[in-house]
């Protein structure tokens, strides 16, 4: 049965975008058929595996339409994008700006909830091709991330290691209990993500120690993402996994082990609920 996971933090720059693309290319690598969803109409996601498909094939990624356009037909099927084996975009673009107009102009005088509603009305026909379907948000509250929510089984929340982004962590779990109630939707959340600015750096241990008494040991991940330099390269040129290079298998090692712990933490929820 297909996850939709949802990774947000109304603190931008926490890192929601490079962690839910490296868990999408790891988990694709794990043989998991994998979509990622843009809904950030800064359009990051797309440009980091657009740039991975290129470093792939050699060539541009082909496609013919924006998403926008996409949603105004009402088939998502259209722009899938395959990246790599497992691995398919659904890319933003600048344009995705008018989403929200788009609503407000197909639904007049709707109610919140059918606008939200209408995202995953159209992720439906699609998402049971895949095993994950992972959503990269933007840090607002906005049409944005409730139409996610609403498409969403869980989220998770990537937490930097600075007091904003502690209070964006936070303030996004009370509005997440405000969305449930509005939408009748139940969205769980699978964990706290940690993000480390600094190892060993006095703020963003006072931080991790605050986050974990705020949202409990069992909620925040076990393994957390330090400050790699290959990462933020990664941000301008794509993924790239050159098997001689040892910054490319190290950040891999990295995110592979997380993505392990991804699973296992998706797992034991699932048997809770089981039982």
């Amino acid at each position: 049965m297909t996850k939709v996971i949802t990774f947000a933090n109304f603190k931008g720059g926490t890192g929601k975008t490079t962690n839910s693309t490296m868990i999408a290319y790891e988990l694709a690598s794990k043989g998991y058929k994998i979509l990622l969803v843009d809904q950030d109409p800064q359009a990051n996601a797309t440009n980091i595996l657009l740039k991975t498909y290129e470093n792939i094939n050699g060539h541009a990624a082909p496609f013919e339409k924006t998403l926008m356009a996409a949603m105004r037909e009402g088939d998502l099927k259209q722009i899938v994008t395959p990246i790599k084996t497992n691995l398919d975009l659904l890319p933003s673009f600048t344009d995705f700006t008018r989403y929200p107009d788009f609503l407000e102009d197909k639904f007049p005088g709707a109610q919140r909830p059918q606008r939200a509603r209408y995202f995953n009305a159209l992720l439906e026909p699609i998402k049971g091709d895949y095993d994950f379907v992972l959503i990269d948000v933007p840090p607002t509250l906005s049409v944005y991330t409730s139409g996610a929510l609403y498409a969403s089984d869980g989220v998770i929340i990537v937490l930097q290691t600075q007091d904003r982004s502690l209070d964006g962590a936070e303030n996004f779990v009370k509005e997440l209990q405000v969305f449930v109630d509005e939408y009748q939707h139940y969205v769980e959340v699978y964990g706290v993500l940690p993000v480390i600015l600094k190892k060993g750096g006095l703020v963003d241990e006072a931080t991790l120690a605050n986050a974990t008494e705020l949202f409990g040991v069992e909620n925040m991940f076990k393994n957390v993402v330090k400050h790699m330099e290959r990462l933020k390269r990664w941000d301008m040129i794509g993924i790239t996994e050159n098997e001689k290079d040892v910054h490319d298998k190290r950040v891999h090692a990295v995110y592979e082990t997380l993505t392990d712990e991804f699973l296992e933490r998706l797992e034991k929820m699932q048997h809770e609920q089981l039982n």
